[in-house]
């Protein structure tokens, strides 16, 4: 397999791009290289010759053109998105022109790339669309989205994400483009930016910050290990069903405040001499419009694609806070090139 990765220098991107080395593929990571890019992530894979970088943004018509011409992939897997929910109440443009725009531009290259090809390679290509739980909005007490869910998007992020899937599926429509999109759940794991909960926590643990907790810390989230949605992904990419959604979960709903206590609970066992760490626990003032509870049921991809998440969220967590104690060197340089103050403050006094 030949895949194009977009965003491959992201989080969840740089998973796949390893996931797919390690299945004998060979990738192509077009990346902008924003804010939270890092080709560090990328350190075990950059030697090899099946794997090649190109930095290029989505929105730029003619470098899409450019990489599906030369690497003629299989599939490409478009990971390439503004992601942070605080970010986009305070500045939703870039969401929408990365989210929206930037998907437009791709799905219209890819699109002109599957045209020219052959029959059978057409029958085997697929445009992963790669979505979130959050376009579905907040769900009550009981319940898990489904493919069948009505999307109901709450912030700006959750907004632009939902536009892209919505030109996805119309691309699928209109001109049957292979087009697969996936709606994951939160995820977590080595690699991940430092603005986000898990690795938040673990970093201002460690320097003894305080330790934000939005509101009361009941906003429940579906924990899914970045390692087990990129083997999704990948498995989408293959096998998926053309103009189908799949939603990605692991099934291990979690309040935000239990994380946060277990992250502390793992971080008094590896590293006692700052324990307890939950002493650093601080609620704060709840970020605008905070979805109070997500979860997903994936029993669509388990069925039909025989896929299942390997890793529990209680070791995977633990071995995520191992990882970033271990590795101060990819995270300490990220920690010192953004603000860290807090974000997400916008629409608050509204």
């Amino acid at each position: 397999m030949r895949y194009v990765v977009t965003g491959g220098a992201g989080f969840i991107g740089s998973a796949v791009c390893r996931a797919a080395i390690a299945a004998g593929a060979s990738v192509l990571n077009l990346d902008k290289l924003t804010y939270a890019a890092s080709l560090e992530s990328l350190a075990e894979v950059e030697g090899c010759p099946r794997y090649a970088f190109r930095q290029a943004d989505i929105c730029d018509a003619a470098a899409v053109k450019a990489a599906l011409a030369d690497v003629q992939p299989d599939a490409i897997l478009n990971l390439a998105a503004e992601t942070h929910v605080d970010r986009s109440i305070d500045g939703p443009s870039a969401f929408v022109q990365t989210n929206m725009v930037g998907t437009a531009t791709l799905l219209e290259g890819a699109l002109a790339y599957w045209r020219s090809l052959s029959p059978e390679r057409q029958g085997r290509f697929r445009f992963v669309q790669v979505s979130t739980d959050e376009v579905y909005g907040s769900l009550g007490a009981e319940g898990r989205f489904d493919e069948n869910s009505r999307y109901q998007p709450n912030s700006p992020y959750a907004a632009s994400k939902a536009g892209g899937d919505h030109l996805a599926r119309a691309f699928a429509h209109t001109y049957g483009l292979p087009v697969v999109v996936s709606n994951c759940s939160n995820n977590y794991g080595p690699f991940q930016f430092p603005e986000k909960l898990i690795p938040l926590v673990i970093l201002n643990a460690v320097e003894g910050r305080p330790l934000p907790v939005y509101g009361d810390g009941g906003q429940v989230r579906d924990w899914l290990h970045v390692e087990d949605h990129a083997a999704a992904l990948l498995r989408l990419a293959a096998r998926g069903r053309p103009g189908e959604t799949y939603c990605i979960g692991a099934r291990a709903e979690r309040r935000n405040l239990d994380v946060v206590q277990a992250i502390c609970a793992a971080l008094d066992a590896l590293r006692p001499s700052g324990a307890p760490h939950a002493r650093l626990i601080a609620h704060v003032q709840d970020r605008a419009g905070h979805d109070r509870r997500y979860a997903i049921d994936p029993g669509k991809i388990e069925s039909e694609l025989g896929w299942r998440p390997r890793i529990a969220f209680e070791a995977g967590l633990r071995e995520t806070v191992a990882w970033y104690l271990d590795h101060r060197a990819w995270w300490e340089p990220l920690r010192a090139r953004y603000d860290r103050s807090r974000l997400g403050l916008a629409g608050a006094a509204a």
